[in-house]
């Protein structure tokens, strides 16, 4: 009975190892489709700016809104330690480069990654996932529509694009939400909060973040076309991918920056 029940353990796990290999090698063999199509990006201009308008402009007040208490929050964190131990005296010089490096490295990139990935990430798989389960995929392809060309990559290439651009519209109002903060606690000049941010500025920060917008904005995307490729059951279905494409993206998102922790 022992024994059974070990076999049981092993084949389950066994069929989830191999679950997520076989998964695993559809997303990379659907990446290799979507690098195929990216030079056709000018003839298939007009859905990628599509695309880009529902990942870039339509997400930027929810950005803004976000950006804006991500920075008073990391400076009101910031601060709080220096005050209770009253020492904020003596770290005002450091406050606005540390509130920055913060946010331009880790805050911005995750936090941002994360909102467009219940954002735009569900979006994509709840879209697509409502075309397979009504069979218009199908129909694009009796009309030698490859929705690879059609479907994907132009989600991909404004996933990719678009999330840098939101990260420095992020980062900006970040900084302002940061000052503010310690405008109005401690009376925090703008000379004196920016000036710490300048003298300790790392152009280094700003690319490491954006290069991780860059691959988290890429997993997002290519999660949700995956998703929605593979969706089936109907209005259920549909609602099913939504939330698994969402779950996975986020995971993919803490678990590459974590990866990205250690090795940069």
């Amino acid at each position: 009975m022992h024994s059974t029940k070990k076999m049981k353990i092993f084949e389950f796990l066994g069929k989830k190892i191999l679950n997520f290999f076989a998964e695993f090698g559809k997303v990379v063999l659907l990446f290799i489709q979507i690098l195929k199509f990216l030079p056709r990006f000018i003839v298939d201009r007009k859905l990628v700016l599509e695309q880009m308008a529902v990942v870039g402009s339509d997400s930027l007040p929810l950005v803004i809104l976000i950006g804006t208490f991500t920075g008073a929050i990391s400076a009101l964190q910031s601060t709080n330690l220096f005050d209770k131990f009253n020492l904020v005296s003596i770290a005002t010089p450091f406050l606005g480069s540390s509130v920055a490096t913060v946010v331009f490295t880790e805050l911005t990139p995750v936090l941002l990654a994360l909102v467009i990935a219940g954002r735009v990430g569900g979006a994509i798989a709840a879209q697509i996932g409502t075309m397979a389960v009504t069979e218009q995929i199908d129909a694009l392809e009796m009309m030698a529509i490859d929705k690879n060309r059609y479907l994907a990559m132009p989600r991909f290439l404004a996933a990719i694009t678009m999330l840098p651009v939101l990260a420095i519209f992020s980062n900006v109002v970040a900084l302002l939400g940061g000052f503010i903060l310690t405008n109005l606690k401690f009376d925090f000049t703008a000379f004196t909060f920016f000036d710490s941010v300048l003298i300790y500025f790392s152009a280094s920060d700003i690319m490491l973040g954006l290069f991780k917008t860059f691959v988290f904005g890429g997993v997002t995307a290519l999660i949700g076309v995956y998703v929605g490729f593979s969706t089936s059951g109907g209005a259920e279905g549909v609602g099913k991918s939504t939330v698994r494409s969402f779950t996975l993206s986020a995971a993919m998102i803490l678990i590459l920056d974590a990866v990205f922790g250690y090795v940069i």
